[in-house]
């Protein structure tokens, strides 16, 4: 009894830690997005410099996490990352210059990415070792759950009339609060890492790995665009703009079972084949988010995008260990970087492309086409055998 207490307080922590730094300190940029852009005169472009800026703190950091140079001890740099979400996330509230606003952003995808690959590994280990693996998707729940929160917060101080910078500081006082709930709740000692064999993986192993690091990319740039602006499409909507806030509390409430279903759908058909249709799941989302502007369209590309972004995370790393399990940490590492770029693209190609042509339409059925993309590459690599 004591030891199922103690894997379900390690699994709330690491929840608790992911819905700080990454569903409210990565996402939470999207329901402030729209009172943010009008208060400062952001146009389309620059919201996605300052989204795509978090992005590229993210990327960086996770290069910086999970590299063999980190020293001192897991916990310590995870708590320090927690602070420093909620810093940089309370302190959003307060610059007009973009420059500053790109510069938070920045630092918080640093942060919020070293808070998602420490708390995984000070969470994920004790679970495996413990006998409750399946814990593992209470504590991956934390991203929509954060969101639920983020939306819920947001919604709640605009009806109370107060403004986006309110918004932010909100954000930075609950990321505070989580962070000192998740520092009595993940323990600090790590168990010891897991031996590496010496064998290099085979070429063919290594060939489907590098086209599962495309995929994943494809990914990342596919479920950005909408991930980022489905608040501001939403808003453009005159029908569903009265009920605007529900629409990203339906995102958060979808991805918090998210990745147990998917791992489900992996451990029944495979990893690669969830992976494919997740793609295509997701796809179908971002498509409806653009060509169904109606309230029901809208739901529909929210729920099946809260229902598939953190369960294609999940799938796409979970298939890398399963590929390499001599070098997981190198491939886990060339994964990320992949997702990196493809969400600091994305939102790029989405807000200058709207500046360029009036509407999301032509962005989201490029992202579209990544995602399908992807779900071809993760079938292909299914069928591929090592010669």
């Amino acid at each position: 009894m004591s030891i199922q207490i103690g894997t379900a307080k390690l699994a709330t922590g690491g929840l608790l830690a992911l819905a700080a730094a990454i569903g409210i300190g990565r996402f939470i940029y999207t329901p402030i997005l729209p009172p943010m852009a009008e208060g400062l005169g952001l146009s389309k472009g620059e919201a996605g410099l300052i989204a795509s800026a978090n992005f590229l703190g993210y990327l960086v950091g996770a290069l910086a996490a999970t590299s063999p140079r980190l020293r001192g001890r897991p916990r310590a740099w995870l708590l320090a990352a927690l602070a420093v979400s909620a810093a940089t996330t309370g302190a959003m509230a307060w610059p007009d210059d973009l420059p500053t606003l790109v510069c938070l952003r920045f630092a918080g995808g640093v942060a919020s990415a070293y808070v998602l690959v420490l708390a995984s590994a000070l969470v994920l280990e004790r679970l495996a070792a413990a006998g409750r693996p399946g814990l593992s998707a209470v504590h991956f729940s934390g991203v929509g759950t954060g969101i639920a929160v983020s939306s819920l917060a947001t919604w709640a101080l605009a009806s109370a009339g107060l403004d986006w910078r309110s918004m932010w500081l909100a954000g930075g006082i609950l990321s505070l609060a989580s962070l000192v709930t998740a520092a009595w709740l993940i323990p600090g000692e790590a168990p010891a890492p897991r031996p590496q064999r010496d064998q290099a993986p085979e070429t063919a192993t290594n060939a489907r790995l590098r086209l599962l690091a495309v995929a994943y990319g494809l990914f990342g740039f596919g479920y950005v665009i909408t991930a980022t602006f489905i608040v501001v499409i939403v808003r453009g909507a005159p029908d569903a703009a009265p009920v605007e806030p529900i629409f990203w509390l339906v995102v958060g409430l979808a991805a918090i079972p998210s990745v147990a279903v998917w791992v489900t759908a992996g451990r029944l058909i495979g990893v690669l084949g969830a992976f494919a249709v997740a793609c295509v799941v997701e796809a179908m989302g971002v498509l409806a988010s653009v060509v169904l502007p109606t309230i029901a369209g809208l739901f529909l590309a929210a729920a099946l995008l809260g229902a598939t972004f953190m369960g294609l995370t999940a799938l796409g790393l979970i298939a890398a260990r399963d590929l390499a399990p001599a070098d997981p940490r190198r491939w886990v590492g060339i994964l990320t970087s992949a997702f990196g770029v493809g969400q600091i693209v994305g939102p790029l190609v989405a807000g200058y492309g709207f500046d360029l042509t009036g509407s999301f339409l032509l962005p989201s059925l490029a992202a579209v086409a990544a995602l399908l993309l992807g779900a071809g590459l993760a079938l292909r690599i299914d069928r591929m055998r090592i010669a």
